[in-house]
This record gives structure tokens, sequence and C-alpha cells, in this order.
């Protein structure tokens, strides 16, 4: 891996969709095995682009998500590659039985990108709004489970899903995300990478929630408290050896998540301690409810999922380790 975090954390130019449908277009050139398939929802993930330089692997299937999964697996037991989206609901709630039997109970090779997860589905509203996702998806033997914070970790990714095997489940916030790493950084499927180094306690963190752990860990920086902050971007299988490392080195452990705290990068994180080096460990992310309307900024507040909720339970959460 080469990584150079970027120095301006603001968010960047590029939105996350438009890094995607270039990257894949890009993949495509050449690798003719390349076909996309979408659920009548190719303009929320902007791969009108796509479509028009590659017609003839280009399929909308309409408001039909399990169908659509099941002409995936028919195209990958052809030999091609697809590359399958709807919004993260329907990407996996809705067709559940079919990503389970027809992708990877037959053992083929099919990626799918559920867009705007948790509080990313904003106005669109609890209907939209997966907090369950992960969870539906850590269920599913030898699925693997990625959540990239950047259009730099979104590309790269993509670009190392084009050769292996299987079946692949990638969380998307389709807009403009805060920029972390510098172009040219890379990243390895299954590994996770140190963002700030520290030794009171660990914050771990994916998607949209790294930046919201850097921001809580200059918060606790001018209280006088170092924390450290990993960016766990696979969530299935996750990085083990960091987990128990961070454990072992920090004494305490954060989560922090767009997500319920059921059965997502919490519950992962929580397993590898449990079963490995038990330390005091707190959750962020939503408490088992539903979604609802709103702005990003509103229901990051509202669900306390913010830079100062992280900040405020890292405190709470010391105080049991002391």
């Amino acid at each position: 891996m080469k990584i150079s975090l970027s120095e301006i954390n603001e968010p960047e130019e590029l939105m996350m969709r438009d890094a995607y449908c270039s990257t894949l277009i890009d993949l495509a050139g050449s690798d003719r095995r390349i076909v996309a398939l979408d659920a009548d929802l190719m303009k929320a993930l902007g791969m009108s682009a796509f479509r028009d330089a590659y017609p003839d692997r280009t399929f909308n299937c309409g408001v039909q998500e399990a169908n659509m999964i099941g002409v995936a697996a028919g195209l990958s037991a052809t030999g091609k590659v697809p590359f399958v989206h709807s919004f993260a609901t329907f990407a996996t709630r809705r067709c559940f039985d079919q990503i389970f039997l027809s992708a990877a109970y037959a053992g083929l090779n099919i990626r799918i990108t559920g867009s705007d997860p948790g509080i990313a589905a904003a106005y669109n509203g609890g209907t939209h709004m997966a907090f369950e996702d992960v969870a539906i998806m850590r269920s599913v033997p030898d699925m693997t489970i990625i959540e990239p914070a950047d259009s730099v970790v979104l590309t790269d990714l993509i670009r190392q899903l084009n050769d292996p095997y299987g079946v692949f489940y990638m969380r998307l916030y389709r807009r403009n995300a805060v920029k972390i790493y510098r172009e040219g950084s890379t990243f390895t499927i299954g590994k996770a990478i140190t963002l700030r180094e520290g030794g009171d306690l660990t914050i771990i963190a994916a998607g949209l929630m790294v930046a919201e752990a850097l921001k809580a860990s200059e918060i606790l920086a001018a209280r006088g408290i170092d924390s450290r902050v990993i960016d766990m971007y696979t969530i299935k299988p996750a990085d083990s050896e960091t987990i128990i490392r961070c454990a072992e080195e920090t004494g305490a452990i954060i989560t922090a998540e767009n997500h319920n705290i059921i059965g997502g990068l919490g519950s992962a994180v929580a397993e590898v301690i449990a079963e490995n080096h038990p330390v005091p460990m707190a959750r962020i992310g939503r408490r088992d409810q539903f979604g609802e309307v709103g702005s990003l900024e509103y229901l990051r507040e509202k669900f306390e999922m913010g830079a100062g909720h992280i900040a405020e339970m890292a405190e709470q959460l010391l105080s049991h380790k002391n």
C-alpha cells in the first residue's frame, strides 16, 4: 500500500458517483467482461456516460431488483463481470434471497453497489434509509463488504474488484465526500489504514464517519486526549490484526458507522475484541431505530453520529478504562 493523507479535509470537487462511473468506463475499455446493471436508477448513480460508451454492455432492469440479481447471476455464469446498482435498501433488503442463493450459494462473480446508505439517503427518508444493509450482507458466507471514505479509495478499490472472484458489496455515498487521501494512494482489501496515531483510545470508522472520526480526534486532542483513528474500509473481512493491536496498545475502542449499531462495523469489531483481547468499547451509530427525512447535517445530529458525539463518548469510555 502507498498511503498519503490529504491536508485539505474539505468536500471533494468530484462526486463519488462520477468517480465510480469514470473508473468503470476506464476498466471496461480494456476488459470486455465488464457489464453494468441498474434498477432504473442510472441517472441517480451518474451511469449515463457508461451507457453511452458501452450501450451493448448496459442493462436497465427496471424497478425489479431481485430479477436484476438473477440477470447478473446469468451474466456471471457466462463469464461476464457484472457491476450491479440500486439504492442500498433495495440492493440488499429487497433481493436478499437472490443474492444469497443465485449469487453467493451458486459461487458466482458479482459486484453489488448499494448507494446512499444510512443518513446519506437524506430527503428520501426512512423508506430509503438503509441502516441494516451491512448486517444483512455480513450474514452471507464469503461476502466481502467495503465502504470507501472518499473518491481516492473508491477508485482504487473498484480497480481491485475487476479480478478477484466472488460476491462483493460496496456501500457508496453518491455525492461529494470529504477528501481524506491524496491522489495516487493505494489500498488493500481486508487491511485497515491508520490515519492518526494515539495511545489513549482508538476510533475505528468507515465511510462517511471517517471524516467525523478525524474531527473528533481533533476535539479530543484539544482536551488532552490522544486518540488513534482507523479507516476500516473493509468491513468484511474486518482487519482482525489491526483491531487486536489497537486493543492491546490503546486499551479502549470506539466504532463509528453510518449504520445500526447492531450487526454492522461495531458488531464486527466487538466480535474480534471479545474473542481475542477484551477492552472497554462503545459504538456510535444508529441505535436500533428507523430513519427519517432530513438533511445530512440534521440527521447526523438527530441520530448522534457527529464528531462531537464521538468525542463525548470517548471521554465516557476513558472513565471506564481508567
